[in-house]
């Protein structure tokens, strides 16, 4: 007599058990680490403006110094260029003053809104600050707000 070959019902129930189960876990944590990176496009861009700005006082000694090239990307002929985000959208320090400035990233910019909601801020203090929405997504997915520094994982951590 020929013993029959194969999966029995059980075994296969089995196999997609275990399959469900590793993706219920494994799914929420791809979707958070794929954010963390999205985030980074931020905060790298920030600190490169941040860089911009301070070459540029240490120059000039002043954030806004006549007859010299112009810095703040909000007036014409900017020496400092806003760079196109996928991500974020970076509003350029608009009405810097001699000895202060303030760079913001919003979250969701006209190409990709998976960020809404989220906002980095830096000033010349070197001072980050992350601002999150109520009821956004990035609130939703566990992100908070921080005043001292820049969020990059879920529950406010930085």
């Amino acid at each position: 007599m020929q013993r029959p070959t194969g999966f029995t019902l059980i075994e296969l129930m089995v196999t997609v058990a275990i399959v469900a189960i590793l993706a219920a876990v494994a799914i929420p944590n791809y979707t958070d680490y794929v954010k963390r990176g999205k985030i980074q496009e931020a905060t790298s861009t920030l600190l490169a403006m941040r860089t911009k700005m301070e070459q540029y006082f240490q120059d000039n000694r002043s954030y806004v110094s006549p007859g010299a090239p112009v810095l703040d990307p909000c007036t014409a002929g900017s020496s400092v260029a806003v760079p196109p985000l996928k991500y974020f959208t970076i509003v350029p320090p608009c009405g810097l003053t001699a000895t202060t400035y303030r760079i913001t990233a919003t979250g969701g910019s006209a190409t990709d809104g998976s960020m809404s909601g989220i906002t980095f801020t830096i000033n010349e203090g070197n001072v980050r600050a992350t601002t999150v929405t109520g009821g956004s997504p990035m609130e939703q997915a566990g992100y908070a707000n921080n005043p001292n520094c820049w969020t990059t994982k879920k529950g406010g951590q930085c």
